[in-house]
C-alpha cells in the first residue's frame, strides 16, 4: 500500500493542524481496518485496502505421505477453486484485505458482528469468471452473483475447537435460513474418512470432475493463525504456492519481441523464473512487477526451489 505524505504544519498558527489531525485519524482506522474510501463505516471499494482479520493457512500434503496422517482426527472437505472472502462482522475483504464490492442483499444477510471465513464460489472450473466479476467496477449489478455461493469454513477467533466451531457455524446458518433468506450462503461440506484409501479414491472423484483437491483440519484444533504446522492440510496433486513478479525475463524464439518468464520471489525470499503456463495473451499483458501469482509445482528440491513451477493465475484481491 502506498503511504500518503504526511501533511505538513504549514503556517506559525497552525492553520493546517486540523488537516493534520484528521490524517493521523484515517491512517489509524486503516491500520485497525476500520476506515475506508467510504468513511469510517461505509463499505469502501477495491482500492481502499485494509487490515485483514487473522485467518489459518493450509500446509501442504503430499499424495504419497497420506498414511502419516491420523485421519481418525480429522473432517475434510473439497478445496473449492474460489476467492477467500472474509466477514469481519461488518465489511467483507478478500485474504489480503481489500473490500468486496457486493450486491447490497449479499452484506444485508450476513450476520452483523459474527465474523465469518470462506470461499466465493461459483462452482468447478469457473474461477476466471468468478475473479472478472470481483474486478468489475459494475461489479455489484452483474446478474452473475445469482450464481455465486459463500461457502463457509471457520469462524475465525472464535473459541473451542474446530469441530465445535462447525457446530456453531450450523445453528448460525440456521437462523439466517430459517426466514427463507441467505440462501447463496452455507458451509462447506465437512466429512469423516474411514482410511487412506477411501480418501484417495474422493480425491481422484474431485479432480475428474475439474475439482482442486481436499482440505483436512484436525477436529480437535483451536484457532490458530497463520501457515499450519500439521492441523490444516491441503491433499492436491500438484501442489501450489505464492510469489511476487520482481522482473519480466525477455523471450527468445517464438516468442521473441515479449514475455519469456517472470522472475519472482518466494515468502521465503528465494528467487527463481517461471516461464511455462504463460498464455500468449499473457505473455503480451503479464502480471506487473509487485503483483503477486500463484504457481504449481512438483515438490521442492533440497534448496528449497520449486520443482517444474508452471504460472497458474494472479491472486485476485491483490495488486500493486
Amino acid at each position: 500500500m502506498t503511504r500518503p505524505a504526511f501533511p505538513a504544519r504549514t503556517t506559525p498558527t497552525g492553520a493546517a493542524q486540523p488537516e493534520r489531525r484528521r490524517w493521523l485519524i484515517r491512517h489509524v482506522l486503516l491500520a485497525l481496518g476500520g476506515w475506508s474510501s467510504a468513511g469510517p463505516t461505509g463499505a469502501g471499494t477495491p482500492e481502499s485496502r485494509v487490515a485483514p482479520i487473522p485467518i489459518e493457512l493450509a500446509g501442504d500434503l503430499s499424495p504419497d505421505l497420506l498414511a502419516t496422517v491420523d485421519l481418525s482426527r480429522h473432517l475434510v472437505s473439497e478445496k473449492l477453486d474460489g476467492v477467500r472472502a472474509l466477514w469481519t462482522g461488518t465489511r467483507w475483504l478478500t485474504r489480503s484485505g481489500r473490500p468486496i464490492a457486493a450486491p447490497a442483499h449479499w452484506l444485508a444477510a450476513l450476520p452483523a458482528g459474527v465474523a465469518l471465513d470462506g470461499e466465493l464460489w461459483l462452482g468447478r472450473g469457473r474461477f476466471e469468471a468468478l475473479s472478472g466479476l470481483l474486478h468489475r467496477a459494475d461489479a455489484p449489478a452483474d446478474p452473475l452473483w445469482s450464481s455465486v455461493r459463500y461457502a463457509i469454513f471457520d469462524l475465525p477467533g472464535a473459541p473451542g475447537s474446530f469441530l465445535q466451531r462447525q457446530l456453531r457455524l450450523r445453528a448460525i446458518l440456521a437462523g439466517l435460513h430459517s426466514g427463507g433468506a441467505a440462501v447463496h450462503i452455507d458451509a462447506v461440506e465437512q466429512r469423516r474418512v474411514a482410511d487412506a484409501d477411501t480418501l484417495q479414491r474422493w480425491l481422484d472423484e474431485v479432480v475428474s470432475q475439474g475439482g482442486e483437491g481436499l482440505m483436512l483440519h484436525a477436529a480437535d484444533a483451536d484457532f490458530r493463525p497463520g501457515r499450519s504446522n500439521g492441523h490444516l492440510l491441503k491433499l492436491k496433486p500438484l501442489s501450489d504456492a505464492e510469489a511476487v513478479v520482481i522482473a519480466h525475463l525477455p523471450g527468445k524464439g517464438r516468442h521473441a519481441g515479449r514475455l519469456g518468464a517472470l522472475q519472482v520471489r518466494d515468502d521465503s525470499g528465494r528467487r527463481f523464473a517461471i516461464g511455462s503456463g504463460l498464455s500468449d495473451a499473457q505473455r503480451d499483458s503479464p502480471p506487473a512487477i509487485g503483483q503477486r501469482i500463484s504457481y504449481r509445482h512438483r515438490g521442492l528440491t533440497r534448496t528449497g526451489r520449486p520443482r517444474f513451477a508452471t504460472f497458474w493465475r494472479v491472486v485476485v484481491g491483490d495488486g500493486v
